[in-house]
């Protein structure tokens, strides 16, 4: 978290915030206003986020949802236009980014209200408002990356991984993404799946909070949902279940391997590419 974190005044911010939520306090009040947008804009650059780390352990700001949720009422949708592009919405693009050291390749487009790290390149990709990308990482054609998600450094989002989003129910968990991971071709990780640093998910991997993610790197297998451990690889898998119709196929991820937590990250990703075959 930001240094500049304690110049904002955060428990009146969020007990404005929630008043508004509850309607105990109407939208055109000047401190909910205030408090909003005040919110927002310290999302914006960096000062506040959706979710942290704290004792090891992800804690997610209801609040800074609901003030995300009050921030789309408050405004109304203006036309922008960028070059040959024409945009018309309530939430204006993201500014500055040179002076941020962010690379963004037309068409690509981050919103207002999230915050790219240092180093971070976005391919004709999409943030959304509220998300997080860490310094170094990668957001590769047509991926998304969706409202409070939380992206951390030097990972590798590839073409088309589609990273969900969540406003509501506020202190919903957003889906997380820590640093050093790999997300292959057309993955999909969505409903708060937490993928631990340094894993691997090779491409097609669907991950929702009721994905099977089943370990069979064991003697038998070992299921577990909504959490991908660290430097586990993992790949598309079925799983064979029963209906009145007969027994069908239906999705599950499965664990096939570690990274190497000896080696370095990119000498060790690449190992693990060639050696259990992972498709990007």
């Amino acid at each position: 978290m930001s240094e500049r974190r304690g110049e904002y005044p955060l428990e009146r911010w969020a007990r404005t915030v929630g008043e508004a939520w509850e309607e105990r306090l109407p939208l055109e009040d000047a401190a909910v206003r205030g408090a909003v947008e005040g919110a927002v804009a310290a999302l914006d650059a960096g000062d506040l986020r959706v979710a942290e780390k704290r004792d090891g352990e992800w804690v997610t700001h209801g609040w800074l949802q609901q003030a995300l949720s009050l921030f789309f009422r408050l405004r109304v949708s203006q036309t922008m236009e960028v070059g040959p592009f024409e945009f018309h919405d309530k939430i204006p693009l993201k500014r500055g980014l040179a002076g941020a050291g962010v690379r963004v390749v037309p068409p690509g487009v981050a919103r207002y209200g999230s915050f790219l790290e240092p180093g971070v390149i976005l391919m004709p990709g999409y943030v959304n408002v509220g998300a997080r990308v860490g310094a170094g990482t990668l957001v590769d054609t047509w991926a998304t990356v969706g409202s409070c998600a939380q992206i951390g450094r030097g990972v590798h989002l590839s073409g088309g991984v589609g990273i969900g989003g969540v406003l509501e129910p506020p202190q919903s968990r957003p889906v997380i993404v820590e640093d050093d991971c790999f997300v292959g071709s057309r993955a999909i990780v969505v409903e708060g799946v937490l993928v631990e640093q340094g894993a691997v998910l090779g491409a097609g991997v669907v991950l929702t909070a009721s994905t099977p993610i089943v370990d069979v790197t064991g003697s038998e297998p070992l299921t577990t949902r909504g959490r991908v451990p660290p430097r586990a690889v993992v790949i598309p898998g079925t799983q064979p279940r029963r209906f009145p119709a007969g027994e069908f196929g239906t999705p599950c991820a499965l664990i096939i391997g570690r990274r190497s937590a000896s080696t370095d990250l990119k000498t060790s990703l690449n190992q693990v590419l060639r050696e259990f075959g992972v498709p990007v």
